[in-house]
């Protein structure tokens, strides 16, 4: 299954900078606002050393990692939600992300364009926000009319319905994220035609300069203090740095760069991963001689559903899964071995898929 993370923020933020990085699509990027007009699309392998471990162990022919697709989404203004700058069309793209990731600028660069003042953490995550939330009342005011017509008319469900928007409308126009609004799965259904933007999860990444990747500036610090306030996730890199680590092909030179800035892996790292568990996914694996492939699933999906990423032919004849635990493969280092020693278990369709299962699915198709 695909994961689609949006990259957010004001123009000049380094969005293109990071997206480059990640995708090694070079020269997206430039000095001046509006500089991406249409998304750009990378899929980027989610880094997983588990898949190394099974490699080691099975030597198989090809190896296919699970991936994560990311959007640059071109700078959102203040007035976007109402067609400023390049608002309407930037806010489509926004919509379409599973995930949405918002870069935040949190260092001083006199040369590099700026036109909203002072760099202003804070300020500028709450501008984002404030357009995306108002896009979002518009949305719901709109189907709001529509319900209210129907719940006069006696619809019992148009009333239950009428009673969910009125707390979003409410909840937005405190200037409040819709994801903020405690509602159940089933609730929340009454606005999943809206695919509203606030209710997409949501991790932010703070741009500094090389030396504060260790030490927080000021502008992190405030930042900081704003999200681990609203409960949501903060990654810190360099993205000027990281443009250099992703140049470096070789993985040995690319530990030593770390190493002399003290990093044991690039912020790209940490950030693709935080992305991937944003969404509570999680991976299992196949492994064979032909192949030793990462899967991509929901937390708590059962064994037939988890199967139907392979093929939805596997999910309608599914019989059993076959799991081998990850630690138990690499201790035994063979599937016969860790059958002989009753590490291989035989789970039926109630069998909820934990992430780094190895897993064998027997089907009648």
């Amino acid at each position: 299954m695909a994961l689609q993370c949006g990259i957010i923020g004001l123009p000049n933020v380094g969005k293109s900078t990071l997206f480059s990085a990640l995708t090694n699509i070079q020269n997206v990027a430039a000095n001046y606002e509006f500089a991406t007009i249409e998304a750009n699309i990378g899929i980027v392998n989610v880094p997983d050393s588990r898949i190394d471990i099974l490699v080691n162990l099975v030597n198989p022919k090809s190896i296919v990692p699970t991936t994560v697709q990311f959007l640059d989404i071109a700078g959102l203004v203040k007035g976007a939600s109402t067609g400023g700058g390049k608002g309407n069309a930037f806010l489509k793209d926004v919509r379409e992300a599973s995930a949405l990731i918002h870069v935040i600028r949190c260092f001083e660069d006199d040369n590099i364009v700026r036109s909203s003042g002072a760099v202003d953490p804070v300020g500028d995550k709450e501008i984002i926000e404030t357009e995306l939330q108002l896009k979002d009342l518009e949305s719901v005011e709109k189907k709001l009319l529509k319900v209210e017509r129907a719940a006069k008319s006696g619809d019992a469900e148009a009333k239950t319905d009428l009673q969910i928007l009125k707390a979003y409308q409410a909840h937005l126009s405190e200037g409040k994220n819709a994801r903020t609004l405690p509602f159940s799965d089933a609730d929340r259904q009454s606005v999943a035609d809206l695919f509203l933007l606030t209710i997409k999860p949501i991790m932010y990444v703070a741009n500094v300069k090389e030396e504060h990747l260790h030490e927080d500036n000021q502008h992190v610090k405030n930042l900081k203090a704003v999200i681990e306030k609203e409960g949501d996730q903060l990654v810190k890199i360099c993205a000027a740095l990281e443009a250099q680590i992703a140049e470096i092909t070789d993985k040995e030179e690319k530990q030593m760069f770390l190493g002399e800035y003290g990093l044991k892996e690039s912020g790209l790292d940490q950030m693709i991963r935080a992305a991937y568990h944003l969404l509570d996914l999680i991976t299992y694996f196949t492994a064979g001689v032909q192949e030793v492939r990462a899967w991509t699933i929901r937390k708590g999906w059962k064994a037939p559903m988890a199967a139907s990423v392979i093929h939805s032919d596997l999910e309608k004849g599914f019989i059993r899964a076959e799991v081998i635990k990850l630690d138990d493969y690499q201790k035994y280092k063979t599937e016969n071995a860790c059958k002989e020693a009753g590490k291989m278990a035989l789970e039926g369709k109630d069998y909820i898929v934990n992430d780094a299962d190895v897993i064998y699915f027997r089907t009648n198709k």
